[in-house]
């Protein structure tokens, strides 16, 4: 299937060939024709297979169709849960709207309510804001939602994890008068997702995409067993210094190690840019702009980007610590592989992350196998996990067994 097969207007059609897309992904033909149709949409599908574009393009399509007849405020809103990912999304949509007329926009936490108030002052056409500060313009009355008629909620799942959910459902009865809503979620598992759609969304099309072996990610992914921190950083530094590491996301789990990791660094002259939380935005586009154009190619971050960061070729992602969360380690490696490309996620594990590694193998259903640097082999050997916590299970039902009478 082409995008011209999908009716998509000759000016979108264009502006996907420019950014180098031949054919439309599998979320792409499953999504698009329903959005089309006006139908609300409930989907899911990995990270880094096009379903960013799955939704801009049936709203851009939207408007082409149905022009603005008078001045007005936003039309189509877009909330994601960070900055980084709201920035992203405006960046595909002013590249898919580059041979039309409709005007994109971006609002995010961390940016001055001047540069607000000068986006929220012109007739948008798409809008993409965090919740939290689109929130706070509707209090104040600096943003109106009632000619919004497309509501979009991208990473729905993220939301709900960092808390949004009030907040989501407070912007979607501002916007009560719009005709179509679109959540997407990397997985539709779960009672709070489910409980989610069911209050913004109206008898959806529920869309679970299979990726084909083109689009789906190719990660190769190991571990290595680490003695302690400073046979951990070693580790670290050789893997750095490899040749096929060409661009890396490290992936630490507070500030305090992030912070501790980029002056080791520093110290073996390792250039890094990072993100954490509470970043002014101003950093944060800064650190992703040097990342982006390959000035520094590694990148330490907390999990607060774990999503959100999209950049292509990434060629390693490293988990310096383990997550708490096996779907936050899939989220992690997603950023590497993207959109068919292949990837290396390395694991540095210490004898207290082996749960971790036993619960992301079982949630992927594939395992995780370890490798060794022959000049940097552990002393330690690999701990044995599954066997002993059964044994205690037993243990337990054991003693909650009533004794049996002689």
């Amino acid at each position: 299937m082409t995008f011209e097969e999908l009716e998509l207007d000759d000016a979108l059609c264009h502006a996907v060939a420019d950014m180098g897309f031949e054919t439309p992904t599998s979320i792409q033909e499953l999504v698009i024709p329903h959005a089309l149709d006006g139908r609300d949409i409930l989907a899911s599908a990995p990270t880094g297979t096009g379903k960013t574009a799955a939704f801009l393009l049936p709203a851009c399509q939207f408007l082409l169709d149905y022009p603005r007849k008078q001045p007005g405020a936003t039309r189509i809103l877009i909330l994601t849960p960070t900055r980084e990912l709201a920035l992203q999304v405006y960046e595909q949509a002013k590249a898919l709207t580059k041979h039309t007329q409709l005007v994109c926009g971006v609002i995010t936490g961390g940016i001055n309510y001047g540069t607000d108030k000068e986006t929220l002052s012109q007739n948008l056409d798409i809008l993409v804001a965090t919740p939290g500060r689109l929130l706070e313009h509707i209090e104040k009355e600096t943003a109106d939602c009632r000619d919004i008629e497309c509501l979009i909620l991208d990473e729905a799942d993220r939301m709900l994890d960092m808390g949004f959910s009030t907040v989501v459902n407070q912007i979607a009865a501002e916007a009560r008068w719009r005709k179509q809503n679109l959540l997407f979620s990397a997985t539709l598992e779960g009672k709070a997702v489910k409980t989610f759609a069911h209050d913004i969304l109206n008898n959806p099309e529920i869309v679970e995409a299979n990726p084909s072996r083109k689009e789906k990610n190719k990660i190769h992914q190991w571990y290595h067993l680490a003695d302690d921190m400073n046979h951990k950083q070693a580790l670290l530094v050789n893997i750095l210094k490899q040749e096929t590491t060409t661009s890396a996301v490290v992936f630490v789990k507070t500030r305090d190690r992030l912070q501790m990791l980029k002056d080791f660094l520093a110290s073996k002259d390792i250039p890094v840019c990072w993100l954490q939380g509470e970043m002014p935005q101003d950093k944060r586009n800064a650190a992703m702009a040097r990342f982006k154009s390959g000035d520094v190619p590694i990148l330490l971050a907390t999990d607060v980007a774990a999503r959100g960061i999209d950049v292509p070729n990434v060629s390693h992602v490293i988990n310096f610590d383990m997550p708490r969360k096996a779907d936050v380690y899939v989220h992690r490696i997603g950023r590497t592989g993207r959109a068919g490309a292949k990837g290396t996620a390395i694991s540095l594990i210490e004898a207290h992350d082996f749960e971790m590694v036993a619960k992301a193998a079982r949630y992927m259903g594939e395992p995780l196998k370890a490798r060794v640097i022959d000049e940097l082999r552990p002393k330690n050997k690999t701990p044995k996990i599954g066997p002993r916590k059964k044994k205690v299970k037993d243990k337990a039902k054991a003693k909650a067994r009533p004794k049996k009478r002689k």
